[in-house]
């Protein structure tokens, strides 16, 4: 064990109320879960993309595949197969890169064990085919952005003034992957005027 050093009553106070700092800190960030950080608001943005019926219908059909891919060495469970039969479909969708704007999305998936990694290079801003579950994962990439709420300053530190309370202010999506759909509108008719 380390020897505690002597030190003067200024200093004595000064290190307490650093240690009640740090203690109260620690508790904010260990009442942080994920299911209060969910319940925070999700930021409205506009879409990138704003393409007409039209515009899609005229479009060239991409079709993804991956670009690398790493196998597996565990055995599928067979009690997934429906989920994997429904999630490996081609689905139509526009991926968005919210972070850096008109980036390829690149993103590694591997839905279930047993099936290989696979690393996907998607475009953006244009529709494209995919598989369900590489538009769902892209669909899950947000973040939270955490503030510290409050009007008392609680201290000092290198940094700074720390203010309050940590909360939760927002979930910014980093990317998006919106579906496409080719189906007429029912009001519109078959012709779509």
């Amino acid at each position: 064990m380390a020897v505690k050093p002597n030190i003067n009553s200024d200093s004595q106070k000064e290190l307490d109320k650093a240690t009640k700092q740090i203690d109260e800190f620690s508790e904010q960030v260990g009442e942080m879960t994920l299911d209060r950080m969910n319940l925070a608001r999700k930021q409205d943005v506009e879409p990138q993309t704003k393409l007409s019926q039209k515009d899609i219908e005229k479009s060239k059909e991409i079709y993804l595949k991956p670009h690398t891919s790493i196998s597996a060495h565990d055995k599928f469970n067979e009690a997934y197969r429906d989920s994997y039969n429904f999630d490996k479909e081609y689905v139509q969708f526009i991926a968005e890169n919210k972070e850096i704007i008109g980036e390829t999305i690149e993103l590694w998936t591997r839905p279930y064990g047993g099936m290989p990694a696979e690393f996907w290079k998607v475009p953006v801003n244009k529709p494209v085919w995919g598989p369900r579950y590489l538009a769902e994962q892209i669909k899950r990439c947000y973040y939270h952005r955490l503030v510290m709420q409050g009007e008392a300053i609680t201290g000092m530190n290198q940094f700074g003034q720390d203010q309050g309370r940590i909360i939760a202010d927002s979930t910014i999506q980093r990317l998006d992957a919106m579906p496409v759909s080719s189906r007429k509108s029912v009001f519109m008719g078959a012709t779509n005027f």
